[in-house]
């Protein structure tokens, strides 16, 4: 998979993605990754890209000009550009999972006010929401999105079967982990988790997710 950014701010990805799980993958070819300024697809002479909003406002929109020229000169014939913003279709793992089948993600940045609507109507393909709250710029969420698609990129994760085990996946929790020491501070590690029968230690882990989900998280099971 190839990913880009659009941003005014492209740095602060950057390192993000110079550690862990994805510079091991951008290491081992499985995932490219590029940033871009901006200001590189700007005409006028400061560089600005952004402007006062029609009709009023506290703040300043992303004009559509600049945009629109770097989608133009990036996208491929199997891009899909995605807008980063509050009102967008939420973050799921079954979002992460179609994403990561992509072959081609421009991971467009919100900064100020948002962009210009003509260019989420014409170029954007995913509108994408990690959460209900506001943050200084998509960037952030970004990086967020990433590395939940990356996740579900084929030979990304070392150990795949950790997926079916994280949080959400098949809708559920993940359930409590443990490690040496068998005792800390007076608590002992349950004793299924050292009998070594695999299906009594798979159903108290199944146990444990439905019991989590529904204690902390039963709007999932409402869904």
């Amino acid at each position: 998979m190839f990913i880009e950014l659009l941003s005014l701010f492209p740095e602060m990805l950057d390192g993000f993605l110079g550690t862990s799980m994805i510079a091991r993958a951008r290491k081992r070819q499985l995932l490219q990754y590029r940033s871009h300024n901006l200001r590189q697809w700007s005409s006028d002479r400061h560089l600005r890209v952004d402007d006062r909003p029609f009709g009023g406002g506290a703040g300043m929109v992303l004009q559509p000009e600049p945009i629109a020229r770097a989608i133009r000169d990036l996208r491929r014939e199997q891009t899909e550009v995605i807008y980063l913003c509050p009102d967008g279709v939420p973050l799921t793992t079954a979002v992460a999972c179609e994403l990561a089948k992509k072959r081609h993600l421009i991971f467009l940045s919100g900064h100020y006010e948002g962009v210009d609507q003509r260019i989420r109507e014409r170029y954007v393909d995913v509108e994408l929401s990690i959460g209900d709250y506001i943050l200084t710029n998509g960037t952030l969420a970004a990086a967020v999105a990433i590395d939940a698609i990356c996740r579900y990129i084929p030979g990304v994760l070392g150990n795949n079967s950790s997926l079916s085990q994280d949080s959400f996946s098949g809708g559920l929790l993940a359930g409590p982990q443990y490690t040496r020491p068998r005792e800390f501070e007076g608590m002992a590690v349950p004793e299924v988790l050292l009998s070594g029968d695999h299906r009594a230690i798979e159903c108290w882990r199944l146990k444990q997710r439905l019991e989590r989900t529904r204690r902390l998280r039963p709007d999932l099971f409402d869904g």
